[in-house]
Protein backbone atom coordinates (compact mmCIF):
# COMPACT_ATOMS: atom_id res chain seq x y z
CA UNK A 1 0.00 0.00 0.00
CA UNK A 2 2.92 2.78 0.38
CA UNK A 3 4.70 1.81 -2.43
CA UNK A 4 1.16 2.18 -4.57
CA UNK A 5 0.93 5.48 -2.53
CA UNK A 6 4.19 6.66 -3.33
CA UNK A 7 4.49 5.26 -7.07
CA UNK A 8 1.13 7.23 -7.72
CA UNK A 9 2.64 10.82 -6.33
CA UNK A 10 5.50 10.07 -7.92
CA UNK A 11 3.73 9.91 -10.89
CA UNK A 12 1.29 13.26 -9.99
CA UNK A 13 4.74 14.97 -9.45
CA UNK A 14 6.04 14.21 -12.89
CA UNK A 15 2.76 14.93 -14.74
CA UNK A 16 3.04 18.39 -13.27
CA UNK A 17 6.59 18.80 -14.01
CA UNK A 18 6.10 17.70 -17.33
CA UNK A 19 3.10 20.04 -17.77
CA UNK A 20 5.17 23.13 -16.17
CA UNK A 21 8.10 22.85 -18.39
CA UNK A 22 6.33 22.06 -21.56
CA UNK A 23 4.97 25.57 -21.40
CA UNK A 24 5.04 26.35 -24.98
CA UNK A 25 6.07 29.74 -23.98
CA UNK A 26 8.96 32.16 -25.84
CA UNK A 27 11.82 32.28 -24.59
CA UNK A 28 11.52 36.14 -23.49
CA UNK A 29 8.38 35.57 -21.98
CA UNK A 30 9.63 32.52 -19.37
CA UNK A 31 12.84 34.89 -18.92
CA UNK A 32 10.37 38.02 -17.86
CA UNK A 33 7.92 35.78 -16.00
CA UNK A 34 11.09 34.97 -13.73
CA UNK A 35 12.28 38.50 -14.04
CA UNK A 36 9.36 39.51 -12.45
CA UNK A 37 9.24 36.97 -9.92
CA UNK A 38 12.76 37.69 -8.78
CA UNK A 39 11.97 41.55 -8.60
CA UNK A 40 8.76 40.95 -6.56
CA UNK A 41 10.10 38.61 -4.11
CA UNK A 42 13.38 40.65 -2.99
CA UNK A 43 10.89 43.12 -2.30
CA UNK A 44 9.89 43.32 1.49
CA UNK A 45 6.64 41.91 0.43
CA UNK A 46 5.62 40.18 3.58
CA UNK A 47 4.21 36.46 2.04
CA UNK A 48 2.06 38.14 -0.25
CA UNK A 49 4.61 37.21 -3.25
CA UNK A 50 2.87 34.02 -3.46
CA UNK A 51 -0.47 34.84 -3.49
CA UNK A 52 0.23 37.30 -6.36
CA UNK A 53 1.99 35.10 -8.39
CA UNK A 54 -0.89 32.51 -8.22
CA UNK A 55 -3.09 35.87 -9.38
CA UNK A 56 -0.41 36.39 -12.57
CA UNK A 57 -0.58 33.22 -13.37
CA UNK A 58 -4.61 32.85 -13.25
CA UNK A 59 -4.90 36.05 -15.44
CA UNK A 60 -2.17 36.13 -17.66
CA UNK A 61 -2.14 33.14 -20.04
CA UNK A 62 1.83 34.32 -21.32
CA UNK A 63 3.48 34.14 -17.49
CA UNK A 64 5.62 31.10 -17.12
CA UNK A 65 3.64 29.52 -13.85
CA UNK A 66 7.68 27.20 -13.48
CA UNK A 67 10.02 30.49 -13.96
CA UNK A 68 7.34 32.36 -11.08
CA UNK A 69 8.40 29.39 -9.18
CA UNK A 70 11.78 29.19 -9.87
CA UNK A 71 11.84 32.80 -8.69
CA UNK A 72 10.68 31.95 -4.91
CA UNK A 73 13.15 29.10 -4.75
CA UNK A 74 16.14 31.39 -5.71
CA UNK A 75 15.23 34.18 -2.89
CA UNK A 76 14.97 31.96 -0.29
CA UNK A 77 14.78 33.49 3.58
CA UNK A 78 18.72 33.32 3.23
CA UNK A 79 19.29 35.15 0.33
CA UNK A 80 16.41 37.45 1.23
CA UNK A 81 17.90 38.59 4.59
CA UNK A 82 21.15 39.23 2.69
CA UNK A 83 19.56 41.76 0.23
CA UNK A 84 17.64 43.62 3.04
CA UNK A 85 21.07 44.26 4.71
CA UNK A 86 22.88 45.11 1.70
CA UNK A 87 19.37 47.25 0.94
CA UNK A 88 19.94 49.04 4.03
CA UNK A 89 23.54 49.73 3.66
CA UNK A 90 22.89 50.92 -0.03
CA UNK A 91 19.71 52.97 1.40
CA UNK A 92 22.22 54.77 3.92
CA UNK A 93 24.75 55.39 0.95
CA UNK A 94 22.38 57.36 -0.89
CA UNK A 95 20.17 59.10 1.87
CA UNK A 96 22.67 59.08 4.82
CA UNK A 97 23.53 57.72 8.30
CA UNK A 98 20.44 57.19 10.70
CA UNK A 99 21.19 59.29 13.14
CA UNK A 100 21.61 57.92 17.03
CA UNK A 101 21.68 54.28 15.29
CA UNK A 102 24.37 51.80 15.40
CA UNK A 103 24.11 48.46 13.46
CA UNK A 104 24.09 46.62 16.40
CA UNK A 105 20.77 48.20 17.69
CA UNK A 106 19.72 48.98 14.28
CA UNK A 107 15.79 47.71 13.92
CA UNK A 108 12.40 49.27 12.42
CA UNK A 109 11.47 50.47 15.71
CA UNK A 110 13.87 53.55 14.93
CA UNK A 111 11.55 54.56 12.34
CA UNK A 112 10.43 56.25 9.21
CA UNK A 113 14.43 56.71 8.69
CA UNK A 114 15.22 53.58 8.94
CA UNK A 115 12.57 51.93 6.62
CA UNK A 116 13.18 54.56 3.79
CA UNK A 117 16.41 53.64 3.89
CA UNK A 118 15.78 50.03 3.66
CA UNK A 119 12.81 50.33 0.66
CA UNK A 120 14.84 52.80 -1.34
CA UNK A 121 18.11 50.15 -1.20
CA UNK A 122 15.37 47.31 -1.78
CA UNK A 123 13.57 49.03 -4.79
CA UNK A 124 17.62 49.68 -6.53
CA UNK A 125 18.80 46.26 -5.15
CA UNK A 126 15.32 44.17 -6.86
CA UNK A 127 15.25 46.31 -10.07
CA UNK A 128 19.54 45.28 -10.84
CA UNK A 129 18.26 41.31 -9.74
CA UNK A 130 15.53 41.66 -12.18
CA UNK A 131 17.67 42.60 -14.93
CA UNK A 132 20.27 40.24 -14.58
CA UNK A 133 17.55 37.38 -13.55
CA UNK A 134 16.36 38.14 -16.77
CA UNK A 135 19.82 38.03 -19.17
CA UNK A 136 20.48 34.38 -17.24
CA UNK A 137 16.75 32.80 -17.58
CA UNK A 138 16.54 33.81 -21.50
CA UNK A 139 20.11 32.76 -21.63
CA UNK A 140 19.78 29.29 -19.87
CA UNK A 141 16.39 28.85 -21.50
CA UNK A 142 17.67 29.23 -25.16
CA UNK A 143 20.50 26.96 -24.22
CA UNK A 144 17.91 24.50 -23.43
CA UNK A 145 15.83 24.54 -25.98
CA UNK A 146 18.45 24.87 -28.56
CA UNK A 147 20.57 21.49 -27.37
CA UNK A 148 16.77 20.04 -26.93
CA UNK A 149 17.25 19.09 -23.80
CA UNK A 150 13.91 17.49 -21.53
CA UNK A 151 14.55 19.28 -18.22
CA UNK A 152 11.93 16.42 -16.67
CA UNK A 153 13.47 13.58 -17.53
CA UNK A 154 16.63 14.60 -16.27
CA UNK A 155 15.24 15.39 -12.72
CA UNK A 156 12.63 12.58 -12.60
CA UNK A 157 15.49 9.70 -13.35
CA UNK A 158 16.93 9.54 -10.31
CA UNK A 159 13.44 8.77 -8.89
CA UNK A 160 12.28 6.29 -10.81
CA UNK A 161 12.19 2.39 -9.96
Amino acid sequence: MPRRRLTAYRDRVRASLEDAFSEELPPHDVATSFSVGVFVSALPNLGIALVLFVALAYAFERVSKLALFASIVVMNPPVKWAIYAASFWLGSQILGPVEGASVSELSLSLGPEVLVRLLVGNVIIAVVVAVVGYGLALRLIRELRRRDIDVVDHIAEPFSD
